[in-house]
């Protein structure tokens, strides 16, 4: 009757709740609800708040360092041999005591999910565990040079490159911040948007090279009898026609001539039209995941209160009775589906022959 009646939600326009799988082991399922279901108990909730912080803090560290007052080394520049006395300056500095503690409570978290998760290929395909391993791994590669780097006789040019790739690696500790999309509805739904919305997006982008070449050439032929033109080549320009064309305007380069400032006119305005033509569909892509996200919500919190009612024994479900049992929330547009949904209320007698019909039609 399960089956049955999530078939019948199916065909009259119900949205079908994403399946979860969970662990077979009692312990092993407890831990992944405890980890990665937040709303499944109030512990499950402290830990997800605790992470949050824990990530919000990861942050504001890697922000705070960079600060001058904060740096032991000057900016673009080595800092000089440290002398013996100063034993281990980067391994008792604040900065890296918090990151490290970081990094201990992201590699525990890590560990537990994937020693609890029910499918191991799965959880290895998942984006939000990559991204869970790509925000440890800096600290690992940092600290291995840091190690490297005491132990090694050379100075000079060795420093030098260790510390660029170092630069380079704390870079990568920026994309920690999408760690907060396994706890944010809203960055989960922004990203299913631009993932559907990839054919709009390379069109806007297939657009703007259209553009920026086309501008580019026109102003560089526009200004180049000028002697003060800023365009002296159209590579050059590219800069100005993306500037231009996305309505930004930095200022830094703009035509002087007559025959420029036309250009520059209709750089502006193709732009507008440009990136206004693809933005339509990307918004109704995120209507869709929005109110699609907030009906499941809905559709569970009605499930999850009406579940423990007792329901009537009888064989065959009543009209009154299945209609009572769904929401309205359910329907991605109620107004488009109110026909369907009556349309699919046959009698009893004649159900059996009309699902061999949809059989044979299918």
């Amino acid at each position: 009757s399960e089956m049955k009646g999530t078939s019948m939600h199916r065909d009259e326009g119900f949205i079908a709740e994403d399946e979860k799988p969970l662990p077979s082991k009692p312990f092993q399922r407890q831990l992944w609800l405890l980890f990665e279901y937040p709303e499944s108990s109030g512990p499950a909730r402290g830990i997800a708040i605790v992470s949050v912080l824990v990530i919000l803090i990861s942050i504001v560290i890697f922000c705070l360092e960079t600060l001058p007052e904060f740096r032991l080394e000057g900016k673009g520049t080595p800092s000089p041999a440290r002398p013996p006395s100063s034993a281990r300056p980067f391994f008792t500095d604040p900065f890296f005591l918090i990151e490290t503690l970081c990094i201990i409570w992201f590699s525990f978290e890590l560990l537990v999910r994937f020693f609890a998760c029910p499918s191991k290929p799965e959880f290895s395909r998942n984006i939000m565990n990559i991204i869970d391993i790509v925000a440890i791994i800096p600290y690992f590669i940092t600290l291995g040079t840091e190690l490297a780097q005491e132990h090694s006789s050379n100075g000079g040019q060795q420093q030098a490159m260790s510390l660029a790739i170092l630069r380079v690696i704390r870079l990568v500790r920026v994309f920690r911040i999408f760690k907060l999309s396994r706890h944010s509805k809203g960055l989960q739904i922004l990203g299913k948007t631009l993932q559907a919305s990839m054919r709009e997006l390379g069109l806007l982008i297939f657009f703007l090279f259209i553009g920026v070449i086309l501008f580019s050439s026109a102003v560089y032929f526009a200004e180049t009898d000028d002697p003060d033109s800023l365009f002296t080549s159209i590579p050059d320009a590219f800069w100005w026609a993306v500037v231009s064309m996305t309505t930004v305007g930095y200022g830094d380069m703009y035509p002087m001539t007559i025959g420029g400032k036309i250009v520059g006119s209709l750089c502006a305005i193709a732009g507008v039209l440009t990136i206004a033509l693809p933005v339509p569909v990307i918004v109704s892509n995120f209507n869709y995941f929005y109110h699609r996200e907030t009906d499941q919500e809905e559709q569970s919190r009605y499930t999850h209160v009406t579940c423990g009612q007792q329901q009537s024994p009888s064989s065959e479900p009543k009209k009154g009775d299945s209609n009572q049992t769904l929401s309205k929330s359910d329907f991605l547009e109620a107004e488009d589906l109110e026909s369907a949904k009556y349309s699919n209320f046959i009698p009893a007698s004649n159900h059996a022959c009309k699902e061999n019909k949809l059989l044979t039609e299918v």
